[in-house]
């Protein structure tokens, strides 16, 4: 169930969990604001809460709304797509056999079979991505475990709307967005360590922040540097 709060113009949305700790997060792409809160705390103590944080949501909203989008992609001849930050122009090739993406330099090569329309090749690229965050990944995982001293179980790399990354520390896996493939390659190790920490520390609470000083002390840097970057042009729900 979700309770809302309303303060002036603008509505926290709060959910209440089996947590010890409260939550807080500003999320694209409006500025939508959500708090976890304990199950036994009290609404007029989230209340106190979001009120003492009001500079801080604020902020948050309007980098949000000012971040740069994408221009819609319609998967075309010559299209700009990104590899690792790196600009890429699309070539189509038609062929009776299974789709698959090449990369050349400054090229993606898009194999599809005649006739593809413009969501049968977004999958294919979609895929594409996927895999190189899939082959990618591992090597970061297994280079941070024994630094941070804790292990993952799985890794799930998928499409999502509204985050970068997401961490269960309970079944200890970490799930990746397919679009950090898109991204400099020093914001998909920034993720991972970001996520791994949260088997550590579950909340983005004082122990947390002084975790990601110790072990990666430019992850600020790497954070602007990701929330700076354009974002894929959807509609995105929750």
């Amino acid at each position: 169930m979700t309770e809302r709060i309303e303060l002036g113009d603008i509505t926290v949305n709060v959910t209440r969990k089996d947590i010890k700790n409260i939550h807080l997060s500003v999320n694209p792409p409006d500025g939508e604001v959500r708090i976890s809160a304990p199950e036994r705390m009290s609404l007029d103590a989230v209340r106190v809460f979001a009120i003492s944080k009001i500079s801080w949501i604020r902020k948050q909203q309007m980098k949000i709304r000012e971040q740069e989008r994408e221009t819609p992609r319609e998967y075309l001849e010559r299209e700009s797509h990104y590899v690792w930050g790196r600009r890429h122009l699309l070539t189509i090739q038609e062929a009776e056999a299974a789709p698959v993406v090449r990369r050349r330099p400054g090229k993606l090569i898009l194999q599809v079979r005649p006739g593809a329309d413009e969501k049968t090749r977004q999958a294919v690229l979609d895929d594409f991505y996927r895999e190189l965050i899939k082959h990618e990944a591992p090597a970061i995982v297994s280079k941070w475990e024994p630094v941070l001293g804790v292990t993952v179980k799985r890794l799930f790399v998928q499409h999502m709307k509204t985050k970068w990354g997401s961490c269960n520390p309970s079944a200890r896996t970490i799930r990746l967005n397919t679009d950090l493939a898109k991204k400099p390659a020093e914001c998909l190790e920034y993720i991972i360590v970001h996520e791994m920490v949260h088997l550590i520390e579950p909340t983005h609470n004082a122990n947390y922040i002084a975790l990601m000083d110790q072990f990666m002390p430019l992850w600020k840097q790497y954070r602007d540097q990701l929330n700076l970057l354009p974002v894929r042009h959807e509609e995105w729900d929750y």
